[in-house]
């Protein structure tokens, strides 16, 4: 089977666009890729197309008539949060199987303002902060809780996570929020569900973003390899049956799942990596994800955000974009965004957020319900 190449890539600045509709943001996104590129819509074999709001609107087809309809086959995916990856993936293995050269994976969303969720309500009580109900800020309040129990872990670490990103975010031209966000301040907001405050939630944005994947073969014929990054691993799992303490969905096994497998497809372990971009939908998340991924022994994960280990600069930067706690998170666009965002260090083009001699670059989105997606890219010397 053929290796992966992304050989194009971008994404928008994330944002609020009121007057753009979803196949006008995707197209943007998609000819930037392919202008990154240097091809054009006519080269792409088939669209891999990822949105969550529209799902039965047939966004890819949509994005084809802003593009260009070449008649090339078009898949339309929905899978919570990993929806673009899911995309991305699925273009992937569609090149691995020898179907195709050459394939656009695209991702886009547009989002309301406010919580998800936050219109739910419970005998008569909204329900976006109240522990114990099923909306995201709790689902993860809850999970970081848990992870207090267990570890120790305190409230000012957890906030020490939206420090750290937001201070990202402010080197980072797309990201929605370009403001540092000092400790006091983040401990400080509106209290949305213990112990995330409202600076520690994800922001809900307009997005999109889009790689174009190319065989080997071809990338070589094309000239492209100058500039190409390897796909090392493509993995997508759900969750396995666990005996459970909790009633509540289990976004740890099957991230630890994706994690152990996306490794050993890659024939890495953590310790190569020299970047990642994780799931940070909440501060609370980013803690339970260091652990999961392996980037620290069990119950390590405050002391790591103590020692700046995750930072910019330090041993192992995670979501040096700003993350979605800062950068957005425009659901079916996230995954993509944070290929395009380990690309863009692998080939040293990222400016003053540069990760140093990146070689080795690490991507997870976690949907609930549950699909974990992880993807591991690596330079091409």
């Amino acid at each position: 089977m053929t290796d992966v190449y992304v050989v194009g890539t971008d994404m928008i600045r994330f944002g609020r666009f009121p007057d753009r509709t979803v196949p006008q943001l995707g197209a943007e996104a998609a000819l930037m890729a392919l202008d990154d590129a240097g091809l054009t819509i006519r080269d792409m074999e088939a669209l891999y197309c990822g949105n969550l709001g529209e799902a039965s609107a047939m966004v890819g087809q949509r994005i084809l008539h802003e593009i260009g309809q070449t008649g090339i086959p078009v898949v339309n995916c929905a899978n919570a949060c990993a929806t673009g990856a899911t995309a991305f993936r699925e273009g992937w293995i569609a090149i691995k199987a020898g179907l195709y050269d050459l394939v656009l994976a695209v991702g886009v969303e547009k989002m309301g303002r406010g919580l998800l969720g936050a219109d739910r309500k419970a005998d008569g009580i909204p329900t976006e902060g109240l522990l114990g109900s099923g909306t995201m800020p709790t689902v993860f309040a809850t999970l970081g809780m848990e992870h207090t129990r267990k570890h120790g872990t305190t409230f000012e670490q957890f906030a020490k996570i939206s420090v750290k990103n937001h201070w990202h975010s402010t080197m980072n031209a797309k990201a929605m929020y370009q403001i540092e966000t000092p400790l006091e301040e983040v401990m400080g907001a509106e209290m949305i569900s213990y112990p995330n405050t409202k600076l520690m939630c994800s922001v809900n944005v307009d997005g999109s973003a889009a790689a174009v994947l190319c065989s080997e073969k071809k990338a070589k014929e094309l000239g492209l390899m100058g500039r190409a990054v390897k796909v090392r691993a493509s993995v997508m799992t759900s969750d396995p049956y666990t005996e459970r303490d909790l009633t509540m969905p289990d976004f740890n096994t099957c991230t630890q799942l994706a994690a152990k497998k996306a490794y050993e497809m890659a024939g890495l372990s953590p310790k190569d990596l020299d970047l990642v971009e994780l799931h940070d939908c909440f501060a609370t998340a980013e803690i339970l994800h260091y652990g999961n991924l392996g980037l620290c022994e069990e119950g390590e994960a405050g002391a790591l955000i103590d020692r700046k280990d995750t930072y910019l600069g330090g041993r192992i930067p995670v979501n040096v974009s700003g993350g979605l706690l800062s950068k957005g998170h425009p659901l079916g666009a996230t995954g993509i965004a944070n290929v395009y965002e380990v690309t863009t260090h692998l080939r040293g083009e990222a400016g003053k957020r540069q990760v140093e001699d990146a070689r080795i670059g690490l991507t997870h989105v976690v949907g609930m319900g549950n699909a974990c997606a992880i993807h591991i890219l690596e330079k091409v010397d």
